[in-house]
């Protein structure tokens, strides 16, 4: 049996999503590997259902003040009790300093809910790590400097894209209070950090990875219905780019019987209901909202084509290496996504899938040469398993995670 490492506090910007099975894949793992947790959440959940992954998790789970004026006594408390101890005014210039060039309520929250962790973390938490870069690293780092304890962050998409680069680059020096490493998940973002940081090797590329143990073996054959099935599982986010998938949607050839499944929330579910009936494609769509982990795997198991067509959204925002993909190869679903951020990290076009841009037309062609072509689609399920499981487990990435941790807490 693994021995216990030293207690580590982990802050999350919400507890339990959905939409981030890569966190809890991650952390059971980790307390797999004998880390001892405490998870601090900055929001409280709001998806109506977990995935099994999340019952596996056997950390403590606090939450902090979502917004301050809603536990004004705890957030005092918080205050007072941090005041006494010199480092809080080293950490409260810190964030005066950040506030003078990002003077939002959010940046004011951020140091509230730093002060409320630093009172209550337990004596014995010798670390502080964060996942994503933004709003759960600062709350991290100003904890941490108040605490006197290191702090280090993993890195995924839109916080590495659409934060702003001093804030970015300060997180990463050391003589600015920065994280004693970062972990990100795609080379491009890796590459990106590490021009920012004091030292390249203070970024580390750590992929995700998939446990395959959580899902089944793909199935040996596809059910047949007469229909070529269409699945996207993704949050209705602009990034996700379904409004030019509907559009392609449209343009499919008449005689084409398809259909298409969606899976997952987000704020432009009423939008792109009306853009589908505009289309008048709404009949050929089932959108199914949130769901959770067995929900999703039984989809893909009776599709034939998943679909991502993600893009780069106006703020900047981006997909990384979405986990999603790896998940449907994990299944042999064929692969249809674009060659955005990571994406041509896992898939290889022609080979592990195809790549299109996500021009509505390009998008409509190769929906229909997939449709049209099942032995292609089985070879490239094919090659994207084999890829999944030579070189995208979740293994190495946990073992490379936990020699940083240990050599943080080592000092």
């Amino acid at each position: 049996m693994t021995s216990k490492k030293p207690k580590l506090a982990v802050v999350v910007k919400g507890w339990p999503r959905l939409s981030e099975t890569f966190i809890a894949q991650e952390l059971v793992a980790l307390e797999g590997a004998g880390h001892d947790l405490d998870l601090w959440s900055l929001r409280f959940p709001t998806d109506k259902k977990r995935h099994p992954l999340h019952e596996r998790l056997k950390a403590k789970v606090r939450y902090l003040p979502e917004y301050l004026h809603q536990e004004p006594f705890r957030v005092l408390r918080g205050v007072l009790k941090c005041s006494v101890n010199r480092r809080f005014w080293t950490s409260l210039r810190v964030w005066l300093k950040d506030l003078g060039r990002e003077k939002t309520r959010n940046r004011a929250r951020r140091f509230g809910q730093a002060c409320v962790l630093a009172a209550e973390l337990p004596r014995d938490t010798a670390a502080l790590y964060a996942h994503f870069l933004h709003t759960p690293a600062s709350v991290a780092r100003y904890a941490s400097i108040i605490r006197g304890v290191p702090w280090s962050v993993s890195a995924h998409a839109k916080d590495i894209w659409t934060s702003p680069e001093w804030e970015k680059r300060e997180k990463l020096q050391a003589n600015t209070h920065g994280a004693t490493f970062l972990a990100t998940c795609t080379g491009g973002g890796a590459k990106h950090l590490q021009g920012l940081a004091d030292r390249s090797d203070r970024v580390e590329l750590i992929y995700h990875g998939l446990d395959l143990s959580r899902f089944p073996e793909p199935p040996a054959e596809r059910p047949q219905s007469g229909k070529v099935r269409f699945l996207s599982v993704g949050r209705l986010v602009e990034k996700k780019g379904f409004d030019r998938l509907l559009e392609s949607f449209a343009l499919l050839p008449a005689d084409l019987d398809w259909t298409w499944e969606h899976i997952g929330g987000g704020g432009l579910s009423d939008t792109l209901e009306a853009k589908a009936k505009s289309l008048g494609v709404s009949n050929k769509i089932t959108w199914r909202g949130a769901c959770d982990q067995p929900e999703v795997i039984d989809a893909m198991r009776r599709s034939d084509i998943f679909v991502l067509p993600s893009r780069i959204a106006v703020d900047g925002d981006r997909d990384g290496l979405p986990n999603v993909l790896m998940e449907a190869a994990s299944q042999k679903l064929c692969l249809l996504s674009t060659p955005v951020s990571a994406i041509p990290e896992f898939i290889t076009d022609g080979q592990h899938g195809i790549l299109s841009s996500d021009d509505p037309a390009n998008l409509a062609e190769a929906l229909t040469n997939l449709s049209q072509n099942a032995a292609l689609r089985v070879a490239l399920a094919d090659s994207a398993y084999e890829r999944l499981t030579s070189h995208f487990l979740m293994q190495p990435g946990i073992q490379q995670l936990d020699h940083r941790l240990q050599a943080m807490f080592q000092g």
